[in-house]
C-alpha cells in the first residue's frame, strides 16, 4: 500500500468548509477532540490539524506535503510554494478602512496603516507610489482608529459587519484573497503523480 499523502488544513471555518468540500468529493475524515493528526477512512491522507499561520511553516519544512490556506498567509509567510489549485469557497478581500470622514488629503506623509498583512500592505502601496508607515497589529485592529494609533487599517473584510460596528467602512479594495491547494516544491517532485490523482479528486465541478 503507498504512503499516504500529507496535509495539513487550518484549524476554524476554513476547516469545516474544506471538510464538507472533502465529503462531498469521497473523501471522509474525523479529527478526534483534543487530537491534532487524523487519517481519512482508506488511509490515502494523513491529516494536520495546525493554526491558520503556522501552516505554511509545517509545509515549508516537509512535515506536511501538501497545505490548503489563504493567499494572504501564503504571501504573509515569505515561502515559496506551488499553488496547484484554487477554490471557490473561503475567499474574501483585502481592504482599506478608516473612519467615514477619512480622505487621503487629510492626512500627512506617510500615511500610517495598522494591519496584519504587513507585506501585502507594504507591496500595494509601494506600487502605488505611496508611502506608508505600517504598524503591525495581530488582531482587532478595527480599535486602531477608534483608539487614535492609526487613521485606517488594511485588514480582510468579508461582511463589514464589525467594520460599521466600529464606525469605520471601506475605503479601498486592495484585491481578493483566494483560497489554494498548496505543495512543498520538492514534495511534489517526488510524489506527483499521487498529488494529481488528488487535484483531480477534489477539484470543483
Amino acid at each position: 500500500m503507498a504512503e499516504p499523502l500529507t496535509i495539513a488544513l487550518p484549524k476554524g471555518r476554513l476547516f469545516d468548509t474544506v471538510q464538507k468540500h472533502f465529503e462531498s468529493k469521497g473523501i471522509f475524515f474525523e479529527i478526534e477532540k483534543r487530537k491534532l493528526v487524523a487519517y481519512d477512512k482508506k488511509e490515502n491522507l494523513k491529516i494536520y490539524l495546525v493554526k491558520n499561520h503556522d501552516l505554511p511553516t509545517y509545509v515549508n519544512h516537509g512535515i506536511a506535503g501538501l497545505g490548503i490556506c489563504g493567499e494572504d498567509v501564503i504571501y504573509e509567510s515569505g515561502h515559496h510554494f506551488h499553488k496547484l489549485l484554487p477554490f471557490s469557497f473561503g475567499g474574501t478581500n483585502l481592504s482599506l478602512a478608516g473612519k467615514k470622514d477619512f480622505t487621503f488629503e487629510d492626512n500627512s506623509s506617510p500615511l500610517t496603516i495598522a494591519t496584519s498583512y504587513t507585506e501585502m500592505t507594504r507591496r500595494y502601496f509601494h506600487k502605488l507610489g505611496i508611502p506608508v508607515k505600517i504598524i503591525k497589529l495581530n488582531g482587532s485592529v478595527e480599535l486602531a482608529p477608534v483608539l487614535g494609533l492609526a487613521p485606517c487599517i488594511v485588514d480582510l473584510v468579508e461582511t463589514g459587519s464589525t467594520l460599521k460596528a466600529n464606525g469605520l467602512e471601506v475605503i479601498q479594495k486592495l484585491g481578493e484573497i483566494k483560497v489554494y491547494l498548496i505543495a512543498n516544491p520538492a514534495y511534489y517532485k517526488v510524489h506527483y503523480e499521487a498529488i494529481n490523482r488528488f487535484i483531480e479528486q477534489i477539484k470543483e465541478d
